[in-house]
């Protein structure tokens, strides 16, 4: 009767420990997830994903995401390559394709990538002038995403995309550049016009050139003209009429107007 009232609990306690152990001995990981495994302080292959076995107090595993991560590299002070100072934040994507040399070679890899990108971030954009900052950013993020790739590399981290959100200017900078592009657009504005005063200068030419030639081009534009002029909802009517029909007018009054002819030479006028 002791025996049996002594099995129960040694019974209850040795389920209650295999339990324990098995507890500690199954993982399960999911399709994005490794398992970075020590046992006494050696690294055995990396296992995943799925169940997997480990030993209890033996093992010691590190989950690792080889899923893609983000890194939010907050605002940063910086001063330009043409003594410009600047406010700039960048996003930096990144996954583990090692995950041994992830969690071996160098401690908490996030904050080392961290830290690497808002460094390199701050040395390019330093070696940048403002015109490249803010025209040619495609080339500075390509720039940015291969020095950070090839430091993170030997960690088993792949730096995918490296995107500078934002540039903030000072305000006298702003100004500064708003003027100059207004003065830039009125210089085209200029240019153009002179182009196409020069270009109506030469179409005139061509046009007298032409007219010089066809004295009768002259009269059809001078009938084309009248044409515009009476045009529709216009009470002015016009009349073309030949100018050879007031010259003989016009001699009679040039002769009319002339003064006398003068005496010889040395004389007097005659009255």
């Amino acid at each position: 009767m002791a025996d049996g009232g002594y099995a129960l609990p040694i019974t209850i306690a040795i389920v209650a420990f295999v339990f324990i152990l098995l507890a500690a001995a199954i993982r399960i990981l999911r399709e994005y997830e490794r398992a970075v495994i020590f046992r006494l302080g050696r690294l055995i292959p990396v296992k995943g994903p799925g169940l997997i076995l480990l030993i209890p107090v033996v093992d010691r595993m590190e989950r690792i995401s080889t899923r893609i991560e983000t890194i939010d590299v907050q605002r940063q002070e910086l001063m330009t390559r043409d003594n410009v100072p600047a406010t700039v934040d960048a996003v930096v994507y990144y996954r583990v394709l090692e995950p041994a040399d992830a969690v071996v070679k160098v401690k908490n890899f996030h904050k080392a990538t961290y830290l690497l990108a808002q460094t390199t971030l701050r040395s390019v954009l330093g070696q940048s002038e403002l015109d490249e900052l803010l025209s040619e950013r495609e080339k500075i993020n390509h720039r940015l995403q291969e020095i950070i790739d090839e430091q993170t590399e030997p960690w088993g981290i792949k730096v995918s995309m490296v995107e500078v959100r934002d540039v903030v200017l000072p305000d006298t900078m702003k100004r500064a550049m708003a003027r100059q592009a207004e003065i830039e657009r009125e210089r085209r504005a200029k240019v153009i016009n002179a182009e196409g005063e020069f270009q109506a200068a030469q179409r005139l030419k061509d046009a007298a050139e032409i007219i010089s030639v066809q004295p009768i081009a002259l009269q059809l534009r001078f009938l084309q003209t009248l044409s515009e002029v009476a045009a529709e909802h216009n009470s002015t009517t016009i009349f073309p009429i030949p100018i050879d029909l007031f010259t003989p007018y016009l001699k009679n009054v040039l002769q009319s107007v002339a003064p006398p002819a003068q005496g010889g030479e040395g004389g007097t006028p005659q009255t």
